[in-house]
């Protein structure tokens, strides 16, 4: 008799998955040359390039998936789609959304699903079943799942939430253990009895006189009260502090942290808010700049950089607590890295900006966001990395020293971390102080140093302000080592 046919026989599971994973690559192929669509797809060439680079499943910011452009050609990822482990569950990516290379691009999840503690974020072509990236994890977070490196290294549990930026990979080491404060153990009050009440936050000292913001949203004009302490200043409108609007004249802005860049006041005050007053639900993640000139008791932005769509969404009271400004020198001299090129930091890439970078800190998250500021309105994020403390409540940089503090309040003890630009072009911990040891665990929300000139037998004055106005007094003086 002629042999019949043959039974077919049943695919091996590998062979299934094998087979899946070729017919997605096929597929995957197909969209770059435009074979699903009738044509060429819009900067698509590169498409295999998009990775799933960071996941934030927890803790104070919304559940996110961030995206990171790993090759050398911008990708259209109009349509796309995310997915958690449920094919009923998507988040499709809105139209005119591309990656640039070496790009990253965070996207809050949380309206669609939910990521729960163990879940997996899954990206797909605009069809919906092509798959080009996932992760599956086991546990949340806490704070952020990271690939180290950037694109193409595993995930791992990294320090710090930093979407929208590059991963705070680190450079081995760890965190340096604590050590005693850097200076004088004895710590006294600097204001008189009840000036200012609560809710004294930032500050930032400018020879001669000190500038503080208040939540409740007032600048402050502080003048010298003797040789040890600040009084405010009586000239101008500024005896009671000077209520903040933004532009336009509308809201009350939180101010929380204030600084200055090298033209000093004179080329305006800087004040970060975390939300308007006048609508405290809602973040309004901001840095306000104010000229402060005239005699009116009232200060109205005369720009505004909102910030609030390019940083992972907190609570309306867990953002923007800290600001400072840093050189552009200083940055280039360090071998500062822009996390927006990958390359180093080149200052002549940005338009007009005021010469150097604001650095803002975030209560919520702990992380620190470093921004060029144009002259223009418009801004463009440089670096992202942790402070390596649970909040961040106040930034400084230092000059002298060429280093970034960054201090915690009573959620953390009281502890400071100095910063330093390392090998790698990143910010990094390189010392943890705790809290002088004649200074109760204040909740102090503002720190500042005085200058070189004020260095005597090796230490200098620093001051604090206590946001609980603690026993009457909002104002703290203590010493550094210079």
């Amino acid at each position: 008799m002629p042999a019949g046919p043959a039974t077919p026989s049943t695919p091996s599971p590998a062979r299934r998955r094998r087979r899946a994973r070729s017919l997605a690559a096929l597929a995957l192929s197909l969209f770059v040359a435009g074979g699903l669509t009738g044509g060429p797809v819009a900067h698509a060439a590169a498409a295999d390039d998009i990775r799933v680079n960071e996941v934030v499943t927890t803790g104070s910011v919304n559940d996110s998936i961030e995206l990171h452009n790993k090759g050398t050609a911008t990708v259209d990822v109009s349509g796309w789609i995310l997915k958690d482990d449920d094919n009923g569950h998507s988040y499709k990516i809105a139209a005119g959304t591309t990656l640039a290379p070496g790009g990253f691009r965070a996207f809050d999840v949380s309206g669609k699903f939910g990521l729960g503690s163990a879940d997996e974020a899954r990206l797909f072509l605009a069809d919906g079943t092509t798959l080009v990236d996932r992760h599956t994890w086991s546990g949340h977070s806490a704070p952020s799942w990271s690939r180290c490196p950037d694109g193409t290294g595993a995930f791992k549990k990294a320090a710090a939430v930093t979407l929208g930026g590059a991963n705070q990979c680190g450079t081995g080491g760890g965190t340096p253990t604590p050590v005693a404060w850097p200076g004088g153990s004895a710590v006294t009050t600097a204001d008189g009895s009840d000036v200012f009440g609560q809710d004294l936050s930032g500050l930032h000292q400018e020879g001669g006189v000190m500038w503080a913001a208040q939540n409740s949203g007032k600048l402050w004009r502080l003048v010298r009260d003797g040789a040890t302490g600040w009084k405010p200043d009586t000239a101008n409108g500024w005896s009671a502090g000077k209520t903040l609007r933004f532009p336009g004249g509308s809201g009350s802005p939180d101010g929380e942290g204030v600084t200055l860049t090298g033209a000093g006041s004179a080329g305006g005050v800087f004040v970060a808010s975390e939300r308007d007053g006048d609508a405290s639900g809602t973040s309004r993640l901001s840095v306000l700049k104010y000229e402060i000139g005239g005699s009116g008791s009232t200060l109205t932005a005369a720009k505004e950089w909102n910030l609030t769509s390019d940083l992972p969404a907190t609570g309306a009271n867990l953002g923007l607590e800290g600001i400072t400004w840093i050189p552009d020198a200083a940055l280039t001299g360090a071998g500062f890295k822009d996390a927006s090129t990958g390359a180093a930091y080149d200052p002549t890439r940005y338009a007009a900006h005021g010469g150097g970078v604001f650095f803002v800190g975030v209560e919520g998250t702990g992380a620190i966001h470093g921004y060029v500021l144009a002259d223009s309105g418009s801004f463009t994020r440089v670096a992202s990395f942790a402070g390596g403390l649970p909040g961040v409540m106040e930034l400084q940089w230092e000059p002298q020293a060429a280093r970034l503090w960054a201090v915690c309040d009573d959620t953390c003890g009281g502890r400071h971390h100095t910063l330093k630009v390392d090998a790698a072009g990143a910010f990094a911990t390189v010392a943890v102080y705790d809290r002088p040891a004649g200074m109760p665990d204040h909740n102090n929300e503002g720190f500042s140093l005085a200058g070189a000139d004020e260095c005597v037998g090796g230490t200098k004055p620093v001051y604090w302000s206590d946001d609980s106005n603690d026993g009457g007094h909002a104002l703290r003086r203590g010493t550094v080592t210079c």
